[in-house]
């Protein structure tokens, strides 16, 4: 669709930067990455930390978490400030949003110029194009059949770790989850495709590569051999990269855990023991109302798999309280379902109605105190599990990829095996390096160390 933008400018400068506002989850962040990319590519633009410096913003947005379309306009209302003060400057609002808004968002924000969503925004160069010539506003929210990735130029790494999409969509579609709705059915990328996006990362500087897709161990690609390739035969591919050090992906479902996967934990040395598996609920009844597919035995049964082949694996979850019709009973069953798996940390939400999912039709009948309370004491357990896995690591010699500089002078940052964050004193040409460090306190949200310098 293209409308003639309402106030076109005298002149038309130039564009030499583009400010990029993300939200959401990993995968936001890698597609916003890639925008940079593409946007690098085609015009030479250079990232640039805040919105008034620049001459294209782009919002990646995600429809997930409530009042997400509302913090988007409340967030366009400053843009168009900006664009006032200059009606040259481009505004496109992508991701999540972008796609479920649609042109909704060009009516009640005419000063837009772009809405895309997920599967598109390798169009981006194309669609500033054609509104620098003809003056007009776009809205590009099909799902091609032809993914995005064979458009996309070659990947650059900034820093030690890389992040590389492996499958888009999802075919679950869990009652309250917008995602098979704004990125569509689960599309696998070729193996070799993947692999050589992997192998440029790690020449690029990149020791680990975290796999990305809504549901990652669902992937299901085309091998070299032109047969199709699982989850599993995909790990154990990458893994073979060279110079591999440090292989992760995320998110996972729990239907999609098979017994091969367990047992590639404990046979690839590049895999870490730390899993983000998903279960939203301890209650058979709330998990048959969620559609996810599941029983909590199943999931205890996943869980002894894991822990029979990795005994050390970290396990990281998701939480809703107060879907429609949980009860006390479905909650305790929840509380019980944490005590027993015993988490290393959790993200834990209230339910609230997403516009489009099957949960919106049903009646969001548990009161906002009751949610309020049973949030608050999944928050109390999943903190004390949390600390006392922290706890756990003080005067242990754990290997910690170091990444960056601390905030505090002469300190580096790095991630444990198991993904906990370790402060230390160090250097920083050891950025990239693997180190031993002792681990002598834990905080509320990470580790504090000393180097074990060999002797």
């Amino acid at each position: 669709m293209s409308d003639p933008i309402l106030h076109s400018p005298t002149r038309i400068r130039s564009l030499d930067t583009l400010f990029i506002k993300t939200y959401g989850c990993q995968m936001n962040e890698y597609d916003s990455q890639r925008m940079a990319d593409l946007m690098k590519q085609a015009y030479g633009l250079r990232l640039v930390g805040t919105p008034e410096e620049a001459d294209v913003i782009l919002m990646n947005t995600c429809s997930v978490r409530e009042k997400a379309e509302e913090k988007v306009y409340s967030q366009l209302g400053r843009y168009r400030k900006l664009k006032e003060q200059r009606p040259d400057m481009i505004i496109g609002v992508g991701g999540c949003v972008g796609q479920q808004e649609g042109e909704r968002i060009q009516k009640r924000a005419p000063y837009v110029d772009i809405v895309f969503g997920p599967q598109t925004y390798h169009k981006l160069p194309d669609m500033i194009k054609q509104i620098r010539r003809d003056r007009v506003r776009l809205s590009e929210t099909e799902m091609p059949e032809i993914e995005k990735f064979d458009h996309l130029p070659r990947q650059r790494v900034e820093g030690v770790s890389g992040y590389v999409t492996i499958m888009e969509g999802c075919d679950k579609f869990c009652t309250f989850c917008v995602v098979p709705y704004t990125r569509g059915p689960e599309i696998s990328r070729p193996v070799q495709q993947i692999l050589d996006e992997c192998a440029g990362l790690i020449a690029d500087g990149a020791v680990e590569i975290s796999l990305l897709g809504q549901n990652v161990n669902g992937y299901r690609g085309i091998g070299p051999d032109g047969e199709e390739w699982d989850f599993t035969m995909l790990l154990y591919a990458v893994a073979r990269v060279e110079g591999l050090r440090r292989l992760r992906f995320i998110t996972s479902h729990p239907m999609e855990m098979t017994p091969e996967l367990a047992v590639a934990f404990g046979e690839i040395p590049q895999l870490m023991p730390y899993l983000h598996l998903p279960v939203q609920s301890g209650s058979d009844a709330m998990l048959r109302a969620m559609h996810r597919g599941h029983t909590r035995d199943d999931y205890f049964a996943i869980i002894d798999e894991l822990r029979r082949h990795c005994p050390e694996i970290a396990m990281s979850s998701d939480f809703i309280v107060g879907y429609p019709g949980e009860t006390d009973a479905d909650f305790e069953d929840t509380l019980d379902l944490v005590r027993r798996v015993g988490f290393d940390s959790t993200f834990c939400f209230k339910y609230s109605p997403r516009p489009g999912t099957p949960a919106a039709k049903s009646a969001d009948d548990v009161p906002e105190e009751v949610k309020d309370a049973r949030l608050q004491t999944l928050l109390d357990l999943v903190r004390g599990q949390a600390q006392e896995a922290l706890q756990a690591r003080v005067g242990r010699v754990v290997d910690v990829l170091v990444e960056k500089k601390g905030r505090n002078d002469g300190d580096m940052e790095g991630h444990t095996p198991d993904f906990k964050i370790v402060h230390f004193r160090g250097q920083p040409h050891q950025i990239g390096q693997i180190m031993p460090v002792r681990i002598t306190q834990a905080f509320g949200q990470s580790l504090r160390g000393e180097l074990v310098l060999a002797e």
